[in-house]
């Protein structure tokens, strides 16, 4: 679009070069955010599905706060208040971060780790999913309880929780957006300082959402890539293609 080619009112590029930075920030978020939730989830999954009160209880207190407070009060509660209930030293060194450092961190730990409660819950269905007897043979050929986990159970729940997968993965990209409330320039907050500086709504947020859309169906199409090549042919769900 000629907008994205016209100079930015500093003179020192265009707006073109403005939605490549907005992009390369949410990319950043993104992916870095989903690393942290697949590390959240997996360990939060595990904890629902073991034996032990205590550790069932943790991972369904993990669940239930991070799933049901809205996104967007997570991230003014990272952001805002965070710094204040921490000892002075490490607050005041968290506020004074040079931007845009300071907005990054915290929101790449607020979408990590409510990506990673609903994905726990995935894991756990998974884990559930698979019959109990193979849990039962492994401990009684002598396996540990970790083994057991990363041997068997987890493999076998991950290719069965993949297509929930890839929709959070989807998700995820579109939740940095929220990130603009404190202060992160990514796509969307690109989109509106171009509108406010040019007055043209239109352009501004339909080029964004053309970059979303690609992001999306990228995402997708990764995810499904993976489906395919992990995929054994007696866990395919009725009507998919081996």
């Amino acid at each position: 679009m000629p907008l994205l080619l016209e100079p930015t009112p500093d003179g020192t590029g265009r707006y073109l070069d403005w939605v490549l930075s907005g992009l390369c920030w949410t990319l950043a978020l993104a992916l870095g955010a989903f690393a942290i939730a697949l590390v959240a989830g997996t360990l939060g999954g595990i904890a629902r599905t073991l034996q032990g009160r205590t550790q069932r209880a943790i991972g369904r207190i993990y669940v239930e706060i991070f799933r049901n407070v809205p996104l967007l009060v997570q991230m003014f509660f990272w952001y805002f208040v965070l710094p204040e209930l921490l000892p002075a030293r490490i607050g005041a060194a968290i506020k004074e971060m040079d931007p845009p450092w300071a907005s990054f961190f915290p929101a790449l730990v607020c979408l990590g780790l409510f990506t990673g409660a609903r994905i726990a819950e995935q894991v756990r269905a998974g884990i559930d999913a698979l019959d109990s007897g193979q849990r039962e043979a492994a401990l009684a050929l002598g396996l540990k309880r970790a083994t057991i986990y990363r041997v068997i159970l987890l493999p076998q729940a991950f290719r069965i929780i993949l297509p929930t997968l890839t929709s959070e993965f989807m998700t995820i990209f579109k939740n940095t957006s929220v990130a603009l409330t404190i202060g992160l320039v990514e796509l969307t907050a690109t989109a509106r300082e171009i509108n406010e500086n040019t007055f043209r709504t239109f352009e501004a947020f339909g080029v964004v959402t053309i970059v979303y859309l690609v992001l999306a169906l990228a995402a997708w199409y990764v995810m499904n890539a993976i489906e395919r090549a992990v995929r054994f042919p007696g866990m395919a769900a009725p009507g998919q293609r081996l």
